[in-house]
């Protein structure tokens, strides 16, 4: 999970794979890739990685390979393909930063399927000191997935500590931390979630996130306190957004 200077986190892990090695060289150029708003890209370079990891019988490699994989599809909305990724990961063969990936990849997907009630349960049987050793920017990420899914669930000490957990091990004034923020009131109903988000949006423009910035369009087109020709304008911008990265089904979502 890579960690850029403003605080957003990119929500691939290819940084922990980058090396000498040729599936290593692969996936570095994913994530470069997929920072420019590149998705498309990015996954044909992650298909050529996973076949170097093979080759190169390099278990680990090819489960990193593997688990960014999946998180392009949850992005993609391509759900059921991200699940089959991350059912081929051999668990027995993880370390504990490869292993939190793995959670973290299965509560993302769980989150964007809204399937909230099982992240929060992945996240009570977490193991707390797996996840300490495992690298901050990942854990930020895990957290974040924990926060809004405890909030969704009415969960509410929990999301807050999860949230300061996300703080902890990020910038708290990034636009990761802000949206992490802005998603938990959207879920819980909260007042607030439309400047969060605005807060996020701006940020994650900032940091030229385009993915990110995209995503946040579309759930601030979709607030009930969002008027509807302002609705409209979102989801049209998103629409465009995405049809550029080469997501459609993140497209016509934003279309409907």
């Amino acid at each position: 999970m890579v960690m850029r200077k403003f605080g957003m986190a990119v929500l691939l892990s290819l940084a922990t794979i980058a090396s000498a090695s040729e599936s290593g060289v692969l996936s570095y150029r994913a994530q470069r890739s997929l920072d420019a708003g590149k998705i498309a890209k990015s996954y044909g370079q992650l298909e050529r990685a996973l076949l170097a990891s093979r080759k190169e019988s390099d278990l680990r490699s090819e489960a990193r390979v593997l688990m960014a994989m999946a998180q392009i599809r949850t992005m993609s909305l391509d759900f059921a393909f991200a699940d089959s990724l991350l059912a081929q990961v051999r668990e027995e063969i993880l370390d504990k930063n490869t292993n939190l990936m793995l959670l973290q990849g299965k509560a993302a997907l769980a989150n964007a399927q809204e399937k909230f009630d099982e992240t929060a349960k992945m996240c009570a049987s977490a193991d707390a000191d797996s996840i300490k050793k495992a690298d901050k920017p990942l854990q930020a990420a895990f957290f974040s997935e924990c926060a809004i899914a405890q909030a969704a669930s009415r969960r509410s000490d929990d999301a807050d500590e999860s949230l300061k957990m996300v703080g902890k091990r990020s910038d708290k004034k990034g636009g990761f931390y802000a949206y992490t923020a802005a998603r938990m009131a959207d879920v819980s109903g909260r007042g607030e979630a439309d400047s969060l988000y605005r807060e996020a949006e701006k940020k994650s423009i900032q940091g030229n996130v385009p993915y990110m910035t995209a995503t946040i369009l579309y759930l601030r087109s979709q607030l009930k306190s969002t008027p509807a020709d302002e609705a409209a304008d979102l989801k049209l911008r998103c629409k465009n957004a995405f049809e550029l990265m080469g997501l459609p089904n993140n497209a016509k979502r934003c279309g409907e």
